[in-house]
């Protein structure tokens, strides 16, 4: 290998992880012990390139443009169809021409300025290796500063990858200051975590609030031409459109994005017509409004009033959170393609050709169905099905970046894992969650039969909007400082002029609390709230589990014996437990044993399945596999490189760690997975020549071989732990003390309901053995 021969002892002997007690004496080591070495090496360098390989998908002409596609039917379903309920929802009577110009002078620069300036051009360049979101923000932040606790139990690959290098360029004074801040302010990783967690939170409320809010604004249409149509027949109609959405789910983000996409294309190029139409015959003069002199003239003219009505107008951009929540799903450039060619100029000339209707209706009625009532003559029943389907389409957008966002929080601990299944081979993350598909539909019905009107629920919805661009505005501006090292004063500039659009619609927003904007409120209070509990109680659950790490070295010792195994002198050895876990020699049982290794890795680790089934019995099976999965972001593995093996120590006899790499497409857990398991070990063993005469063979190969034979005819085991947990319990019954508990007790009822069981695995159920151990926490 290259290395002197006392360096190599001790490498070696670190790497066994065995200590011989005073009986036992130290051997040199021989060439299996070298092989061995190179085998862990190389697995520890597989483990190390799949974990930080880049998971970021960039897309180039055909593709991107399929996918641009796709995110026309997802993402602007929602922004699309707000042109159904905004005027409504900002005015209470007919408003005079100069109110209608500046009402859609502030509508124009908003979607000017908030969508296309801040999240096309500047948010969406925030990714988390291609991920987006409030929460993907957070996470990036994290790569950079210490900001996030992690799992000890992954020693060798943190939940969170640090990458800030050492001697890269350092960073700007500004930046510099602001990471050593938030490094060593608990209060600032507090609330950093408390706002990111609010972030996905109120998007997931808007996920419940934007299918009801946009099917209730088509359907109540209908009321144009049967006003006698009661309230409750609108909401039972809706209630069953929006089941029948949340039932298409598991077709998948692809197939739905691209069946939906000419419906909205369809609806958004429908309402552009009509603007252009109503301008030329009504009021070409609103066009005026493309000056922002009206906007201001609009909020001077009208006081507190027009402060106010902000609450409504914000609804015009309801929906820009999704571009940056589904970027993880389509990708930039092709959100940024679908935005600036299609969906941004439709929507200005839409806004424009309602306010021409409006400002020339003799009536006054108009403004209270915008959509409807500045539809050409003979166009009705067209326009009722159009504006259905897109309604339908703009609930999309929420629900996938509920999954999305979802998914984030399970990557960081905040959130139970729970199934998520990939619809797509080509794009990796695109995902559907069944279960979190059923509390959405549930969480809107009901929503949609208590509220049973878009003016309400548009308080409720604009209130969760304008605070989740609140916060982005906030984080993406550290990162600003910290990441893309962007001078201070120019994050200032840009930082000041965001979050002052930002802080007047918010406190137009929050002014509409008491009218509806409270449940969102409430919602999204309770959803941190659980977040939160899952990650503490991950974080004291990590502090009880730290305490359980186990050496070899201390776990496992070598007494000279009656021979059971031999070393490299040919001299017997027996392994034997060390006193502190109950003493005692192993006995070695026919059969190979198959031990479920959550946390994987290469090295010293010992899965504690295994150290309890030692404590436990007092004994070893013949043939040891320490098995672990290691999912990537691809759909399926070569079966020629699933496979990683590595012996856990050479001075165990026939003990193996096994890493098996799989794409979210592959089917691994299969009932043959023991047969293929002994097959790629004759491999391993063998060094690739199973078929060879095994005469020609070393005897150690031989062997060790004829063990792994014995074994397989044996018996096969599959072990896997099972850890219940419980609260500590503590002497002072102090209100910490008790509200801790609650706490607790709620945390390890949310892990007890949500853990995967053994059902779920296709293999052979009476293979299957479960050692349970319980732990304070």
């Amino acid at each position: 290998m290259g290395f002197p021969s006392d360096d190599r002892d001790d490498t070696i002997e670190s790497r066994a992880g065995i200590d011989y007690d005073d009986d036992a004496a130290s051997t040199a080591p021989t060439d299996p012990d070298i092989r061995d070495l190179h085998d862990q090496e190389k697995a520890q360098q597989i483990e190390h390139e799949d974990l930080n390989r880049e998971n970021k998908q960039t897309y180039k002409g055909i593709l991107l443009l399929w996918l641009a596609w796709q995110s026309t039917g997802v993402v602007y379903g929602d922004i699309g169809t707000s042109p159904l309920y905004v005027y409504s929802s900002t005015f209470t009577t007919q408003p005079s021409w100069d109110d209608l110009v500046g009402a859609l002078s502030i509508i124009i620069w908003s979607l000017t300025l908030i969508v296309t300036l801040k999240y096309c051009f500047i948010v969406l360049s925030a990714d988390d290796d291609g991920q987006g979101g409030t929460f993907a923000v957070y996470s990036l932040l994290a790569r950079y500063a210490n900001i996030v606790g992690t799992d000890p139990n992954f020693p060798e690959r943190i939940m969170v990858r640090l990458e800030r290098e050492v001697g890269k360029a350092e960073l700007p004074p500004a930046g510099r200051i602001v990471r050593d801040f938030l490094e060593r302010s608990r209060t600032a990783k507090a609330i950093l975590k408390i706002v990111g967690v609010l972030g996905v939170s109120m998007v997931v409320a808007d996920s419940v609030l934007t299918p009801a809010q946009s099917v209730l604004g088509a359907i109540q249409g209908i009321q144009v031409v049967r006003p006698d149509l009661g309230r409750g027949a609108i909401v039972g109609i809706s209630c069953g459109i929006l089941i029948l959405l949340f039932l298409l789910q598991p077709l998948g983000t692809s197939k739905i994005g691209t069946a939906f996409a000419p419906i909205v294309v369809v609806w958004l190029l429908y309402n552009l017509v009509i603007g252009i139409y109503n301008l030329v015959l009504y009021d070409h003069t609103v066009l005026k409004a493309f000056s922002p002199h009206y906007s201001f003239t609009y909020l001077v003219r009208n006081g507190s009033e027009g402060w106010k009505s902000l609450g409504g107008l914000l609804l015009a951009f309801t929906g820009v959170e999704s571009l940056f929540a589904d970027l993880g799903a389509f990708g930039q450039r092709a959100i940024q393609l679908s935005w600036l060619c299609l969906a941004f100029p439709c929507l200005l000339i839409t806004y424009a050709g309602q306010a021409a209707y409006i400002s020339q209706d003799e009536t006054g009625t108009a403004f209270t169905n915008p959509f409807f009532y500045t539809l050409p003559g003979g166009t009705f029943y067209f326009s009722i099905v159009i504006a259905v389907l897109a309604a339908i389409v703009a609930s999309q957008a929420l629900i996938t970046s509920s999954f999305q966002l979802i998914s984030q929080l399970m990557r960081l601990s905040y959130f139970p894992h729970i199934k998520t299944v990939h619809t797509s081979r080509r794009f990796h993350d695109q995902i559907y969650m069944p279960f979190a598909n059923l509390l959405l539909l549930i969480g809107t019905v009901v929503v949609t039969a208590v509220y049973n009107n878009t003016t309400s629920l548009g308080h409720a919805y604009g209130a969760c909007v304008i605070i989740v661009t609140f916060i982005t505005t906030c984080l993406v501006s550290l990162v600003a400082l910290i990441i893309w090292r962007v001078q201070s004063l120019i994050v200032l500039f840009v930082f000041l002029i965001f979050i002052l659009l930002d802080g007047v619609y918010l406190s137009a927003a929050l002014n509409k609390v008491p009218d509806g904007a409270w449940f969102a409120l409430v919602l999204s209070f309770i959803l941190s709230t659980i977040f939160i509990l899952w990650r503490w109680g991950k974080e004291q659950q990590w502090k009880a589990e730290v305490k359980d790490v186990v050496d070899p070295s201390d776990l496992l010792l070598m007494s000279r014996n009656n021979s059971i195994a031999r070393d490299a002198n040919n001299s017997p050895v027996r392994l034997r437990v060390a006193p502190e876990f109950g003493g005692g020699h192993l006995t070695p049982a026919p059969g190979l044993g198959i031990f479920f290794d959550k946390v994987g890795g290469s090295g010293d680790h010992i899965p504690k399945v295994f150290t309890q089934f030692i404590r436990k019995f007092q004994t070893r099976p013949q043939v040891i596999v320490f098995f672990h999965m290691r999912s990537l972001s691809q759909p399926t593995v070569p079966a020629d490189q699933r496979f990683v093996i590595a012996r856990v120590t050479s001075k165990i006899p026939s003990c193996y760690r096994i890493a098996l790499r799989h794409g979210y497409m592959d089917d691994v857990l299969t009932p043959d997975l023991a047969r293929i398991i002994v097959l790629e070990l004759m491999m391993f063993i063998t060094r690739g020549s199973a078929d060879a005469n095994e005469n020609s063979m070393p005897p150690e190969v031989r062997e060790e071989l004829e063990a792994l034979r014995a074994a397989r005819d044996a018996q096969t085991v599959y072990l896997m732990g099972k850890q219940t947990m419980r609260v500590q319990r503590r002497p002072r019954k102090t209100i910490a003390n008790i509200a801790r508990r609650v706490a607790l007790e709620s945390f390890l009822w949310i892990r007890e309901n949500t853990r995967t069981k053994l059902a779920n695995l296709d293999i052979d159920p009476d293979d299957l053995v479960e050692i349970g151990f319980v732990k304070e926490i």
